[in-house]
């Protein structure tokens, strides 16, 4: 749905199908998936600049337009980035379109089971965890229920970066549009990968001891903008988004 959104070819019918439900629901939603994807884009390029050459992506479905890749490599040409979902399908594709991109992977892998990821031999042979990474869970996490225990998660893979390691997130919220994110949310009851929104403490509590970077948890249009945004033109973007620094 997500690669359909932003116009891509790689999806499916039934993807298509409640894609434009959901579009239906929030006229909005190209625009917020968009904001969305620049953020990401913002993000890995600071962090980035930053010296962050290792990168481990969760979540981040088929590779699309402007990956994380592509961004941090035009940084820094050494950048080593790890990508992650836990479809086969998608990791089968995705592993096909990274097959002549140096220094990254595709890895089949639960985030629901930290651990895995973080033994996974794949990533470990890509990425060294006594350096600083750059964890990345951009629109993941609204896909995790609250008995699977979202903050537990986040802990686990935080614990093992070191200082010097950043963290960006991006999380679906009510707190702005209460209706609209309600339609939504039905919608995507009827695929494999229902959403649950969280308010702002629960989505900061994600970050733990990471200290939040200017300026902060923002709905994502807000993050460090490349052109002048109000909140009015941000309200609608119902994602929180932040980028956070172990210290």
């Amino acid at each position: 749905m997500y690669d359909y959104y932003l116009g891509g070819k790689d999806h499916y019918e039934a993807d298509r199908a409640r894609a434009e439900e959901a579009k239906a629901a929030d006229p909005t939603l190209i625009t917020l998936i968009k904001e969305n994807r620049a953020f990401m884009g913002r993000a890995v390029r600071y962090m980035a600049e930053q010296g962050v050459e290792q990168f481990l992506d969760i979540g981040t479905g088929l590779p699309t337009q402007q990956n994380v890749h592509q961004i941090a490599q035009s940084v820094n040409p050494g950048a080593r980035v790890a990508y992650v979902d836990y479809d086969g399908q998608v990791v089968a594709h995705g592993r096909a379109i990274l097959a002549d991109s140096p220094g990254t992977r595709m890895v089949q892998a639960d985030i629901r089971r930290p651990r895995e990821i973080l033994e996974h031999p794949e990533i470990t042979q890509l990425l060294d965890f006594t350096k600083p990474v750059a964890l990345m869970t951009i629109a993941t996490l609204h896909f995790i229920p609250d008995e699977d225990d979202p903050p537990g998660i986040m802990a686990e893979l935080r614990d093992a970066l070191v200082p010097g390691s950043h963290m960006a997130i991006t999380h679906a919220s009510a707190d702005g549009v209460p209706d609209i994110v309600a339609k939504v949310v039905e919608v995507y009851k009827k695929t494999n990968a229902p959403g649950t929104a969280r308010d702002r403490d629960q989505v900061t509590g994600l970050f733990g001891d990471f200290t939040l970077l200017d300026p902060g948890l923002v709905w994502a249009p807000l993050w460090r903008p490349e052109r002048p945004v109000s909140m009015e033109e941000a309200l609608p973007i119902w994602f929180y988004a932040g980028v956070g620094r172990k210290l």
